[in-house]
This record gives C-alpha cells, structure tokens and sequence, in this order.
C-alpha cells in the first residue's frame, strides 16, 4: 500500500520541488493547447440562455441576482453558484466571450493540478498521478466542457469535488467534526455547481479501499472485523448521503418542472437499460480513440440491435468480475467503479434530454479509467524491472497524439456552422445539430440556407420545438398566416420550456393580429406574458391591439409595463405617443425625454415606432 503522503526529508524536499516543476508543466502544456479559446464565440446551444440574453446574469452581482440564483430553477437545474459565476463573469468581461472562456480554461487547469497533487499525496506516486492529471488535461472528450461557456457547471462542480476529496484524506489522517465540515461544505459546494457531484460519498467509499486503505486493510485477517469497518464507513457518510437526497428531489423537481425528463412513454425502461450499457462501452471507446466527437449524440431509441446491447453486458460483466478477482491491484476495482458509478446519473436511466451519451458527461468519470491505466502500466513496467524513463517516450507519444486531436477538436467550437456542420457529418438523425445549424446560418444572414435544416429537424422529430419554432417565423415572415399558426400551435403544447413558449405565443398574437382575430390575438399575447413577464415583446402586442382599438389609456399602461421590464428609445416614444393622446402632457414630455437620453439615434428610434404603429 502507498503511503498517504510524501515523508518529511531530504527526498521529500527534492519531491516537492519536483512536484513544483510538474504542476508548473501542467499549467503551461494545458494553457498553450487550449489557448484558441479566447478567440472563440459564445456558442448558439445554452450559452444564450446561460450569458447572453439572460438578464439576470447580465445584472452581475447584484443582491438580487444572488436571490435569484438560490431561488430560480431555470434550465431544469438548481446551481446557484453556477448563476453566480457567469453574473460574475458578465460583470467583469461584458458580452466578450474571451474572458468568459478563458475563466472556463483556468478552471480546467485548476482540476488538472488539483487531479494530480490529490493523487501524489494520497499514493506518493508522483509520475503516474501526473500521467493521470495530464490525460484529464489534455484528452480531447473534454473538449466540450472546457470550449462551451455553458458548461461552466461541470468544471466548476469538479473543482468543488477535488476539494472535497483531498480534504477527506485530510480528515482520513485526523477525524474529527471540523475536517468533515469542511468536506460536507465542499460537497454542498460541489452540488450547487453541478448536482452531479453526488456521487462523491461513493467515491470516498472507493477511496477508503484505495489508496487511503481504510477498508478492509491489507493485515486485518478477521473477516468479522473488515465488515464492521465497512459498516462503519458506511454510516460515516451519512450525513453526506443525506445531502444526495436533497440534491436528488431538487433536481428532479427542476427538471421535471422544466419538462427536461423524458417519459417512460417515450423511453421504456428497457430501453433505458438497454441504450446504458452501449453507451458505457461507447465511452470506454472514445477514452481509447477520441474520435469523432460532437456535442450530441442522438437517442438511438429502439433502433439498437440486441447483440449490441448484449454484448456491452458481457463486456461489461466481464470486466468487473475481472476486477474483483485481481484484490491485490486494488486501484482496479477503484478505477473501474468510480467510471461505472460517476456515470450512474447522467447514463440515461433517468433521461434528461433527447442524447443517449454526451462528451461533458465523462468529466469526472474518465478519471476512473486514467486510473487504472496509469497505474496498471506503472506495476507493470515495475514487475518487468523496466527503467522509469523508459516510459516517458511512450507516455509522451500518448500525450501528443491526444494534444493533437484536442487541437483538432477545438477548431470546430470556434465557428457555430462549422461546429454543428461537423455534428452533421459524424452522427446520424440529429435534429438538434440540424436545428442549431439553421440557427448558426440564421445568425450570419443565410435565411434560405437554414430552412432546409429546420425542416429537416421537424422531419426527423415532428415535435421539435425549435424546428417548428423556426418554421412557423419563416412562414410568418412569407405571409403564409395558416401554416404560421399551425406550427406554433404545436409549438405551445409541446414545449416545456417557457422561453420558447412565450415566444410562440407572442408570435401567435401577431399572426392572429394579421389575420384580423383580435380576440386570439389577446389571449396568445397574455399567454406568452404568463409563460415569462420577462418578455417585452407581448406586451407590445397588447399595448399595439388596444391602441388599434381605441383603448389609447390601456395602451399606456402596456407601453409604461414594457419599457419598466426592458428600456427602450422607441419604447419611450410609443408610451410618449400614447399619454399626450390621452391628455398626460407632462408625462408624455417626461417619457420622450427618457427616450432622448437613452437613444444612441433618435430618428432611427421614431421610425421604429411609426412602423409598429403602421404609420
């Protein structure tokens, strides 16, 4: 067994300037590979509802963005400290997504030295726990978490685990109250980042069996004795197991609430199971050969053939058995069941979501995997009286190979058609890389470029939301007012997300508008303002509706409710506009002079409201 750290001396002096040098090696090596970042965009999936047109986060740090942030469970999840953070970033960097990625990288290089230190002072293997450390830096499946704003949960909620996990070595060497605070903090810490830190009471089982050797110890020969420890160990984390449920009935609620979980309708259990241990064995794979990666993976549903889904239990089975069998390689066992049990949450047996696997999901787990590589080779090589050096050429080779597919990988997130062009190119039946490829040519004026990836999203998944979205605006914009009102029908009772339902909504008061039924008009606007206040735009459409109707005073009221939520110059005018129609002269004045002060150009800002006033 390893010791649980270095011993004081000369060779731990020599150790720790060695341990300086490889940390320092890490930083630089993860810093230079992963440095396109600071010119990449914010990416069209999550990152505008996580950064850019969340208004929340853009207010910073505010006492009110903290409440909100403890309070809101917008994107189906509850991580306060992951609102935090990007209301942070906003407030420091603004709308250039530079600073925001290169906060995501820091983190990331972070969690490597965090990786490597914890390893070397709870195994005293220096070179093998920076082989680890290094893998987790520089292995392209971590591509996504690391390029993708929004997933700034992960590597912060890694953070918080690492942390977590050396300070319960700490507390292995010395219990007491306080070193098990600070690991329930660090959890609790690690939790409202990403809720996927629940996992760790498991780990730190893993962890008391090795290296830390707590469990069933090497020279306790009294099988009595090694269960009454294994129990103890048990009940120990208690009150971190009580915190897992907590985690485990917000989350579902906000993700239920947000309509993020997949019915048993639509994903059986057996299929649930079945797709799970394909995609174990698809992880194991792009662990080995990290190619071709994408930021979705499509649900094979029941397309998957039963001697795959057989065969990955077979594999599978096989190597646990195998794992089991060899006690005397006890990081076997550790590594094998810290990948099978990290990934446990997001495997899919409780679906979040339409992919069957995700590369940001293998954060945390391919550790596990990096473990009993690492080590397996280092016994290996130590079995055979090979010379150490002997494996840096090897391990280097490794390292570049990866380096060099990571660089490759990284290409794809700098541009939004190339990312999701890409998607396109290596999976099969991808609505949703079809939705945000129409939406990235969108972006860059190719309207009729993108109506043919909608279409086929909403012919791949006839309930696509965003696809139907998009055609139903298209359809609009053509004056093809049925079809527009078909399609946002559909939108509005199959969506869970009230973003995309108000906007539906709202859109389908304008259409209704068009069309001259003024009554469906107002209902779709009200529904849109109960489905998110937020969202100026159905306010508009009433405040418009009751000014083409002569309800000059409850225009005023909509127009005053509109530029409450969100200033605007030509807001101001049309609320101007309506009170000095109404007799409110000095309001009025008030109002347009509120316009002026905000109004970088006011001509422009008077067209723009004698056009929604059809003037």
């Amino acid at each position: 067994m390893p010791p649980s750290s270095p011993k004081p001396g000369p060779a731990f002096v020599f150790a720790e300037k060695r341990t300086v040098i490889l940390c320092l090696l890490l930083v630089v090596a993860t810093l230079a590979l992963y440095n396109p970042v600071a010119h990449h965009p914010f990416v069209n999936y999550d990152d505008d509802r996580y950064v850019t047109d969340n208004p929340h986060v853009q207010e910073g740090l505010t006492w009110a963005t903290v409440r909100w942030a403890f309070t809101t469970t917008s994107e189906s999840n509850w991580h306060p400290l992951t609102w935090l953070s990007h209301a942070i970033d906003w407030q420091l960097f603004g709308a250039n997504p530079a600073g925001h990625h290169y906060v995501n990288l820091l983190l990331h290089v972070v969690n490597a030295v965090l990786l490597f230190l914890l390893l070397w002072r709870a195994t005293g293997a220096t070179g093998t726990s920076w082989i680890v450390a290094a893998l987790f830096a520089l292995h392209p499946i971590n591509v996504e978490s690391v390029a993708w704003i929004a997933e700034r949960k992960n590597v912060l909620s890694m953070l918080f685990f690492l942390l977590a996990l050396e300070a319960y070595r700490r507390y292995a060497e010395k219990p007491g109250p306080a070193r098990y605070s600070l690991v329930a903090l660090l959890f609790a810490l690690g939790l409202m980042a990403k809720p996927q830190a629940i996992t760790l009471p498991f780990v730190l089982l893993l962890w008391d069996y090795w290296p830390l050797g707590r469990m069933f110890p090497a020279n306790d020969g009294a099988q009595a004795s090694s269960g009454r420890t294994f129990f103890r160990l048990v009940l120990e984390k208690t009150p971190l197991l009580l915190m897992c449920v907590a985690s485990s009935v917000i989350t579902l609620k906000a993700q239920k609430a947000g309509g993020a979980v997949g019915s048993f309708m639509q994903y059986p259990i057996l299929l649930r199971i079945q797709n799970a241990l394909v995609a174990y064995v698809r992880y194991m794979g792009k662990a080995i050969w990290p190619w071709p990666l994408a930021p979705m993976y499509p649900h094979p549903e029941n397309s998957l053939a039963v001697w795959q889904w057989a065969g990955a239990l077979l594999l599978l089975g096989a190597i646990t058995v195998g794992v089991l069998k060899a006690r005397e390689h006890r990081y076997l066992a550790v590594g094998w069941f810290w990948f099978l049990g990290t990934l446990v949450p997001m495997i899919g047996l409780v679906q979040v979501g339409s992919q069957a696997m995700a590369d940001r999901y293998a954060y945390l787990p391919f550790v596990g995997l990096f473990i009993m590589a690492c080590w397996g080779v280092a016994e290996f090589a130590e079995r055979r009286h090979f010379v150490p050096r002997y494996l840096a050429v090897p391990s280097l080779v490794v390292l570049a190979a990866l380096s060099a597919v990571t660089y490759r990988q990284l290409k794809f997130w700098n541009n939004n058609v190339a990312l999701w062009s890409h998607s396109l190119d290596v999976t099969k039946d991808n609505f949703l890389a079809e939705d945000n490829l129409g939406g990235a040519l969108i972006a860059e004026g190719h309207m009729l470029r993108a109506i043919p990836h909608f279409q086929r999203a909403a012919a791949l998944s006839p309930l696509d939301g965003a696809a139907n979205l998009n055609l139903a605006m298209y359809a609009q914009a053509q004056g093809n007012l049925p079809e527009a009102i078909r399609r946002y029908n559909i939108v509005v009772h199959i969506t869970g997300d009230d973003g995309r339902r108000s906007t539906a909504y709202s859109n389908l008061g304008f259409a209704y508008r068009q069309a001259g039924d003024f009554d469906r008009a107002r209902e779709s606007y009200a529904a849109a303002i109960r489905a998110n206040p937020e969202n100026v735009k159905p306010v508009y459409g009433m405040a418009l509706l009751d000014q083409s109707t002569g309800d000059l005073a409850a225009a005023a009221e909509y127009f005053a409710r509109a530029v409450a939520v969100q200033p605007s110059d030509f807001g101001y005018l049309l609320l101007a506009q309506a009170l000095e129609k109404t007799g409110h002269a000095s309001e009025a004045q008030l109002a347009y002079q509120s316009a002026q002060q905000i109004s970088p150009d006011l001509e422009r800002a008077k067209h723009t409201a004698n056009s929604l006033l059809g003037q």
